[in-house]
Order: structure tokens, then sequence, then C-alpha cells
């Protein structure tokens, strides 16, 4: 797969979370063909299970760092990893950081993680969408063309128009393969909104409540 971009640098592939298919498998199967990789894990509570975690991923093959709690320097490191010529994995359509990029997603509002977007415009390497799935009797991979880098705009806007790429990959494998999407959290920004509590009547001036 890395042979085949157009992209000087690493490759960069980004799947559907953890919530699709088997991702650990297609993680196990990638490095196992000759391509070991780095990818980044949520910093789960308690730290215990984080370290568990992270260990049974690392023996698959992959260097696994913190997205958040770790030295600092996880952008910096994985531009470096690509920079070198090495594959780094990334998880993408659930931002957990309240700060990614806004996307239409099945025609509606969420974000997804800067984090692929901004790699493929700062180091140049190839962004490639990954789409595990299941199978009757195993499990699939595909991996779709390049996402093309705007060769014009700001840094923000280049990464804008690259993650709506993404997205709608996503969107497509997803429409494909439903039965394999488990996103079992609130996703779109109009479900994250504070809903507003209804109003059963209002209190009046002796202290009872009239419709």
């Amino acid at each position: 797969m890395p042979s085949t971009t157009t992209s000087p640098g690493g490759a960069a592939w980004s799947s559907p979370c953890r919530t699709w298919g088997n991702w650990d498998q297609a993680g196990a199967w990638f490095a196992g063909t000759g391509h070991p990789f780095t990818t980044v894990a949520e910093r789960l509570k308690p730290e215990s299970l984080f370290h568990r975690y992270t260990a049974f991923r690392e023996g698959l093959g992959m260097e696994v760092l913190p997205l958040t709690g770790g030295d600092g320097h996880t952008f910096g490191t994985l531009a470096q990893r690509l920079r070198a010529g090495l594959p780094v994995a990334l998880p993408a359509e659930r931002d957990l950081t309240a700060g990614g990029v806004e996307v239409q997603f099945f025609g509606a509002a969420t974000r997804m993680p800067a984090g692929p977007g901004l790699l493929a415009v700062h180091t140049g390497a190839a962004l490639i969408p990954a789409i595990p799935y299941f199978e009757k009797d195993g499990w699939g991979l595909q991996f779709h063309e390049e996402i093309t880098v705007p060769a014009e705009g700001t840094r923000k806007e280049k990464v804008a128009v690259v993650m709506q790429s993404l997205a709608t990959v996503f969107e497509k494998g997803i429409a494909e393969h439903p039965e394999d999407w488990h996103m079992l959290q609130r996703l779109w920004l109009e479900d994250l909104e504070p809903r507003e509590s209804r109003k059963t009547g209002e209190t009046g001036e002796t202290g009872e409540t009239r419709p």
C-alpha cells in the first residue's frame, strides 16, 4: 500500500475509530506484513487499564503514543515517523478533544480530530482512508485512494477540506457495512449541545405549580 502513493515520506492511514470492524486485527496484520506503525491511544482510566491497553497493542507490533498525559510531543513524534518513511495509523471519526474540525457527516455536523489532516498538510505524507469490516468467515480491510491536499488556502482551510474528504469516505464505508460500526456515544453536535429542560409548568407567587 505505501508504494502506491504519490506523496513523499511515509503514509498516514486513517480509519474510523476502534468502534468499527476489527481494528486490532487489521493493525496486527499490517504490522505482520512488515509495516510496523505508530498510533495514538486515548488515555483510559484507571491508569492500569491504559497500560494494559497499550501493552496489548504494542505486543501486536504497534508503537502506541498517548493522546494526553505524555511528554507533550505526540504530534512531533508522528511527524518524525512520517518523514522517516514510516506509516502512522490514526482512528479519526470521533473527536476526543472537543477542538476538532467540523465536518458534515451523514447530513449533520460533527467534529473529527484534526490530526490526520494536519499531518498530511504539515509533512506531505499520503493520507489513505482504511475501512475495516467483518465478513461471513473473517474480516476485511479496504484501503481507499489517497486524500488530495489542496494546493491553495491557509493551513486551516486545507485541513478542513482534507477532513471533509475523509468524512465522505467514512460515510461510504459505514453505509456499506452499517452493522460493523459500533458507535455507542453521542457524535453529532446537535446531540452534544445542552438540552433545555422541558417546562412542566410555572411556579406562582404562592409556590404552587400551574400548567
